[in-house]
Order: structure tokens, then sequence, then C-alpha cells
């Protein structure tokens, strides 16, 4: 598809993935607004690349409405949603563990937000004569992360549903439906996680801009696609792999 243009929503864009994937489109020559749940850091984050920053707290259904309202009433020509905003818990499960407390927020921020996001904007979108929504996963959605549990576990209901939407909308829907699935990036959420040993964001940037000029829907970046392949031709040996010494 034309990535030319377009009116563009990124969650999530204050920093790492979410700023670069709004800096590089903004340069395509793209109308861009990002949103995010610091304040301070989105206003910021906006003006450094000149365009539009609105706060929004993704895990609350209130600032999502005030979201929509405004893109509604500001952007009616908004034709791609990029679901980028996330949180992920460094932990492994066990006793104490809290996990269902983590499992809460992990799927508030990846999962559920940006199913309600796109259901609230789908209306919007289809008005127009090409449209995208973006959704950002993680290598994590084929096989889980000792260390990520319930982060897997979201990012892996997201990635069904990214499916289950591109499928329900169609090949002959205006809308197209891609998912990115990057490996480590090195970002402020993974300094916890040996996120410096990961590829820029700008990388994933890069790959999702080109996946979505070719109509690439399933853009895999870094290590994911090997670390895909292996899965599916040995799925106890490729788990064991990725979490060795974990």
């Amino acid at each position: 598809m034309n990535i030319t243009n377009k009116t563009i929503l990124v969650t999530g864009g204050g920093s790492g993935i979410g700023y670069e994937i709004a800096k590089l489109l903004k340069q395509q020559g793209n109308t861009v607004i990002i949103a995010g749940r610091n304040a301070d850091k989105i206003k910021k984050a906006g003006e450094k690349l000149g365009i539009t920053a609105i706060a929004c707290d993704v895990t609350r259904e209130a600032d999502i409405e005030k979201l929509v309202t405004r893109i509604q009433q500001e952007y009616p020509t908004l034709s791609v949603l990029v679901n980028n905003a996330g949180v992920a818990n460094l932990y492994k499960l066990g006793e104490q563990a809290g996990a269902f407390q983590k499992a809460k927020q992990e799927f508030e921020v990846n999962y559920f937000a940006p199913l309600l996001l796109t259901e609230k904007l789908l209306p919007v979108l289809s008005q127009q004569s090409e449209a995208a929504i973006v959704n950002i996963t993680s290598n994590v959605t084929f096989h889980p992360l000792i260390l990520l549990p319930t982060y897997s576990d979201a990012k892996a209901a997201l990635h069904s549903h990214t499916v289950a939407l591109r499928h329900t909308l169609g090949k002959d829907s205006s809308i197209k439906v891609f998912e990115v699935m990057p490996s480590l990036v090195d970002t402020e959420a993974t300094k916890d996680m040996g996120g410096s040993n990961g590829m820029h964001p700008q990388v994933v940037a890069e790959a999702l801009l080109k996946g979505m000029q070719t109509d690439q829907y399933e853009i895999y970046v870094g290590a994911t696609a090997q670390q895909r392949a292996d899965y599916f031709a040995n799925p106890v040996e490729a788990i064991e792999k990725f979490n060795a010494g974990l």
C-alpha cells in the first residue's frame, strides 16, 4: 500500500519503537499523531518531531473515548492505526510471583487496549479508500520466554486477534491488517532484560514501512523469522533453545 499523505495514529509514541515509527512515517510525508500515557514525555516527543501529541492512558476507557472523539473531530481522514503501546513484567512464574496482577496489567495494555481502540476507530478507517491497522507484537507470540511469561501470553493473544481480524475483514476490505514481530529491541523498557544487546528501534520502524509498502502482512524483524521456523520444525527443541540459560 501507499504510505504517503496518510493520517496516522501511533500509540506508545513517546519513545522507543513508537517514536521511531512516528519519525519515519512523518518523513514519508504523512500527518502523524502520537499518543502516550506520560503527558510530559509525549508532549516533548511531539515537539521534537513537530507533530500532534495526545496524552492517553490506554488502560482507561475514558481516555480512549476522548482520544477517539478527538480523532473523529480533528482527523476524520485517519487511515492508519499503529497499536504500539506495551508493557512487560520481568519475572518467573511460581509461588508469590504475583502473576495475576502482572498479567492483568499486561493484558490491559498489550491486548485489551488495541482491541478496544481498533474497534472504536474502525468506522473512521472504513471511510478511507485505503487504510491499515498495524499491531506490534513480538517474537514471543510463537514461544513463551519464561522471564516474560504473562507478557508472552498477552502478545500471543494479540497475534491471534490480529489474524482473526485480518480474515474477518477479508481480502476485499479497504483496511489491511499488519503485524510486526520484532525480536529484542534496545529501548527504555528492555534495559533490565538485556535490551542493550538488541537492535535499534529504527530497524523495526524501517521494517514496518517496507512491509506495509509491499503488503507483507506478517513482518518479522531481527531473529524472529528464524525463531519461528525453528519452532514449527521442532517446537520442544525451539522453546528449550529460546529459554536456554534462564
